[in-house]
Order: C-alpha cells, then sequence, then structure tokens
C-alpha cells in the first residue's frame, strides 16, 4: 500500500523541479502533467485491487456436466497467456464512482425493470407482479428494479456499497471495463483463475464444500428456490471482501452473483488443445444458442454483476476487470 504515496511523491518532486528550473512554465506543459499526475493515481488506484495470474495450461470443463444445456462439456485442454485479474468483484461503490464520473445509465434504468428473484422481493412489490419467466418462475420483472434499487423501487443500496453491483448488462460491463483503461476477461481467462491454481477439484479451494465446517462462499442453503436458510451469513450478496480468497488471491469467485465474460455463449466445445481461446458469434450458431445469447447479453438479473475480468453460480451479474500483462 506505501506504493500510492511513493508515485505521488516521486511525480510531484518532478513536477517541482520543473517549475523551479523554468519559472515560466506555459500553462499547457503544466496542464499536460497534471493529466498525466492524475492518470498516474488513477492507474495505480485500480492496480493495487488486481492480482498477477501466471500463464499456463489448465483442463477447462467437465466430461460429467450437471445440466448438459450449459455447454460446460467436454473436458479440454487449453493455454492462456498472463493477466491480471480484479481482485474483487465490481463494488456498488466503484460502479456509482463511474456515473458519477461518466453520467452513465445503465439499460436496466432504460428499460425500466429487470428481474429479481422472488424471495427478496416485497410483500407489497410482487402484489404488483402477474407475469414470470416460465422456465424460471421464481425470476419476477420488477419495474424500478435496477443498481441502485436491486430490490425494486422500495429497495437502496446505501449500506451495500461494498457489495457487488447488480443488475448490470454486459454492454453496461463493457462501459465500466472501458472507463477503467481494462476489458473483461474471456471464459477462459476466467475459469482459470477461477480454479486458483488446481486441477480436478470440485471447488477453487479443493473437494469439500465447507472445510473444517467454515463456509467459503456466498451460495444458496436450503432447498431450492423456496427456503434459503442463510446458513453462511447472507441471505442476499455479500460484501466483495467476504470469505477466504482463493489460491490466485480472488475473492467471491464462485458464489455472491454471476460474472460476465467476454465471449459469446456456446454449447458446443472441440476437445482439441486450444490457446487463449474467445467465444466469437458464426454462421454454425443455431438459432436456440443466438436466442439464449442475445437474452443473457442484454438482460439484466439481481444477480448479475462483473470483476474486469468474471463468474457463476447463483442468480445475478457482476463484473471482474482483467488487464493483459505486458
Amino acid at each position: 500500500m506505501a506504493l500510492l504515496p511513493f508515485c505521488c511523491a516521486v511525480l510531484v518532486s518532478e513536477m517541482l523541479l520543473k517549475a523551479k528550473a523554468h519559472p515560466k512554465v506555459r500553462w499547457r506543459r503544466r496542464r499536460d502533467s497534471f493529466q498525466s499526475f492524475i492518470f498516474i493515481i488513477f492507474w495505480v488506484v485500480f492496480s493495487l485491487q488486481m492480482v498477477a495470474i501466471p500463464g499456463g495450461v489448465f483442463t477447462m470443463g467437465t466430461d460429467e456436466p450437471d445440466i448438459q444445456q450449459d455447454g460446460e462439456w467436454p473436458a479440454r485442454r487449453v493455454h492462456v497467456n498472463s493477466f491480471y485479474m480484479d481482485q474483487y468483484e465490481v463494488s456498488n461503490e466503484e460502479f456509482e464512482r463511474f456515473v458519477n464520473s461518466t453520467g452513465y445509465v445503465t439499460e436496466a434504468e432504460k428499460f425500466g425493470d429487470s428481474f429479481v428473484f422472488e424471495g427478496m422481493l416485497s410483500e407489497e412489490v410482487k402484489a404488483d407482479i402477474h407475469q414470470a419467466v416460465a422456465a424460471a418462475p421464481w425470476w419476477l420483472p420488477v419495474k424500478g428494479a435496477n443498481w441502485r434499487h436491486p430490490e425494486g423501487p422500495d429497495s437502496s443500496i446505501s449500506n451495500r456499497m461494498d457489495h457487488p453491483v447488480l443488475h448490470v448488462s454486459w454492454n453496461d460491463a463493457v462501459a465500466f471495463c472501458t472507463w477503467a483503461g481494462k476489458r473483461l476477461p474471456t471464459e477462459a481467462e476466467w475459469e482459470y483463475s477461477c480454479r486458483g491454481g488446481l486441477e480436478n477439484r470440485l471447488f477453487p479451494w479443493g473437494n469439500k464444500l465447507q472445510p473444517r465446517g467454515e463456509h467459503y462462499a456466498n451460495i444458496w442453503q436450503g432447498v431450492f428456490p423456496t427456503n434459503n436458510t442463510a446458513e453462511d451469513g447472507y441471505k442476499g450478496t455479500a460484501p466483495v471482501t467476504a470469505f477466504p480468497p482463493n489460491g490466485y488471491g480472488l475473492y467471491n469467485i464462485v458464489g455472491n452473483a454471476w460474472e460476465w465474460t467476454s465471449d459469446w455463449w456456446a454449447v458446443h466445445h472441440s476437445t482439441d488443445e486450444v490457446h487463449n481461446p474467445v467465444s466469437i458469434l458464426s454462421a454454425s450458431h443455431e438459432l436456440e444458442e443466438l436466442a439464449n445469447f442475445f437474452f443473457l447479453r442484454f438482460c439484466t438479473l439481481q444477480r448479475l454483476t462483473f470483476c474486469c475480468s468474471s463468474r457463476r453460480m447463483c442468480p445475478a451479474r457482476e463484473i471482474r476487470l482483467l488487464s493483459r500483462l505486458l
């Protein structure tokens, strides 16, 4: 944490020396120096919350999928280059800083509604809802639900500024990443970093869901979707710093909220060994895949978030940012 003051001191000293050596420094040069100073501060602050992920090869996917329609199979060997990954999911506080700086309006705010998990809604809000998603009736469209009001207009994030930002579409996530000078991770980068350097394990920390009886992630406890016992301490989302990190130092890489990646969603994968794969839209994509992709890319949900580079294992999306190592 001493890096930021050190960088600031060095840059300020350099600016003062230049001003002393040239008393009549033109405003343009001073302005350029100030802009450079602000840029370095901005870069250092964001970099402090990123971790270096060493490149390597891993087994992506599985040959024993729980739900075949998810497209997590077959298992295949994948190489990824080194990159930086956000240590935490993007929080409400960080996203608010982005919105205040740019005036950005999320797609949920433009649409006027977003999907919220039924169990998180008040009876007053549910009384005004008369439709649901047929395949997932526990997701209800709520007018006025967005990142500032995760459970509808009668909710607030005032006491959840350190929780992951929710109700963000893929476009919202990309806009934030661009502003931060980063990008979303590919699915391969996300899964590689999620595993934390482990191979053939059920979870990022090993094969036991609760090692030594401790909770390592914020997931549904009880009978889904009717009874969440919140044994891990949270009925909804948890702070982005909650629970132990994985082997790479990433927090909440599973649980808490779903995370966006940069890839187009696909269910058909080759078993050939590949390097830095990126799924892109092509003429071979089936109509159903395209329909699901466009829904996922443009939809907003209560549990959607991101981290610039991304995640899975609970209903919502968030952001995690990524930056490639030079």
